[in-house]
C-alpha cells in the first residue's frame, strides 16, 4: 500500500510575545499512514496534535521538516484536493445553510455525482440534518454545527479524512452515529487520521495509535499492543465505604481501573464493603496506556 501521509522530522516552534525562549510545539515527529488505514493520534492537551494537523492542512508552516499527502507536499494547495477536514471547533459561514455548505465543498473539490442534490441530501439526512437543511447555521447548536462539518467532509467523497476531536460537542446518540459512519467509511477503504480524548468511543476504529506527549512521539502501536498482556477493566459501583484502588467520581459513586488478574479480588472487596455494582467493562485509559508505553518521565530534558 502507498502512503497517504508521510511526516518527516516535523518541528514547529512558536514565539510568544517578548519571551526570550520560543515554545516547541512539535519536536521531530515522523509518521507514515498508509492508504486504507485508520490512525488514531492521541495524547493530552498541548501535546502537539492540533499543531501537526494544522500543518497537514496548510493552515500553518513547519519550522523544520515536511508533510506529504499522497506524495504531494502539504504546502501545495492541490495536496488537499478531496481531503475532508473537521477541526475541533468548526468555523463555518453562519449565514449559509447546510445545503449551501455542502454544495460549496463539492464545487471546490470537483465532486460531480450524477445527482448532486440527492448526494447532498443523503449526507445531510445521514447526519440527522435533513429537517434543517435550509436553515442558517447561526441558529445551530455546537453539536449541530459539528454534524454539518462532518457532512461536508464526507460529501466530497474524500480519499482521506482528517478529524480533530470529531466527537467534540456531540451527545451520546450523535457520537454513536458518527462512529458508525466512520466505521462504514473505513470498511469502504477510506483513510482516517483522527485525534480524540475519548478512546472508548473510537478505539475500535483505529488500526494503530500514535501516542504523542510534549511534541514527541512516544509510541506507535496497535490497540492490542497498547493493552498488552495485562487487560484493564473499568469497574463502577455505588456505596458509602471507600475501597482501596477506587476513586470517588461523585457522592456515593466510585470507579477504578483493575487488571484482569485482580478483577475477582476487587469485586469481592467491593461486595464486602457493601457496594452495588453499576458496570464492569474492558477499558483502555489514555493515561494508563501512556504510562505503560513510556515507563519514564516524559518531560523534555535540559538542552532538548
Amino acid at each position: 500500500m502507498s502512503a497517504a501521509i508521510e511526516i518527516r522530522n516535523l518541528q514547529k516552534t512558536y514565539s510568544k510575545g517578548l519571551m526570550r525562549n520560543p515554545v516547541s510545539a512539535i519536536c521531530g515527529v515522523s509518521l507514515d499512514v498508509t492508504e486504507g488505514e485508520a490512525f488514531g493520534f492521541v495524547g493530552p492537551n498541548g501535546a502537539g496534535k492540533s499543531s501537526t494537523i494544522r500543518i497537514m492542512m496548510g493552515l500553518s508552516r513547519p519550522t523544520l521538516g515536511s508533510v506529504r499527502l499522497f506524495g504531494v507536499d502539504a504546502t501545495a494547495a492541490n495536496a488537499r484536493r478531496r481531503i475532508g477536514y473537521v477541526p475541533e471547533d468548526p468555523c463555518l459561514y453562519d449565514y449559509l445553510t447546510p445545503t449551501e455548505i455542502l454544495e460549496m465543498g463539492m464545487q471546490l473539490h470537483g465532486v460531480r455525482p450524477a445527482s448532486p442534490g440527492a448526494h447532498r441530501r443523503r449526507w445531510l439526512e445521514r447526519l440527522g440534518l435533513g429537517e434543517v437543511a435550509g436553515a442558517p447555521i447561526r441558529s445551530f447548536s455546537k453539536g449541530m454545527t459539528q454534524r454539518v462539518a462532518i457532512a461536508h467532509a464526507l460529501c466530497i467523497e474524500p480519499r482521506l479524512l482528517v478529524l480533530d476531536e470529531p466527537l467534540s460537542g456531540l451527545d451520546p446518540l450523535g457520537r454513536r452515529d458518527v462512529v458508525e459512519i466512520l466505521s462504514e467509511y473505513k470498511k469502504r477503504g477510506g483513510t482516517l487520521f483522527f485525534t480524540s480524548h475519548v478512546l472508548h468511543d473510537v478505539e475500535r476504529l483505529a488500526d494503530r495509535f500514535g501516542l504523542i506527549h510534549e511534541g514527541r512521539i512516544r509510541s506507535v502501536s496497535s490497540p492490542n499492543e497498547l493493552v498488552g498482556d495485562e487487560e484493564i477493566h473499568l469497574v463502577r459501583t455505588s456505596g458509602s465505604t471507600p475501597v482501596s484502588g477506587m476513586r470517588e467520581e461523585s457522592a456515593g459513586r466510585w470507579a477504578g481501573e483493575v487488571p484482569r488478574a485482580q478483577l475477582w479480588q476487587r469485586l469481592a472487596e467491593l461486595r464486602s464493603a457493601g457496594h452495588q455494582l453499576i458496570e464492569v467493562r474492558a477499558a483502555l485509559s489514555l493515561e494508563a496506556a501512556f504510562l505503560r508505553v513510556t515507563g519514564q518521565d516524559c518531560r523534555p530534558q535540559p538542552g532538548n
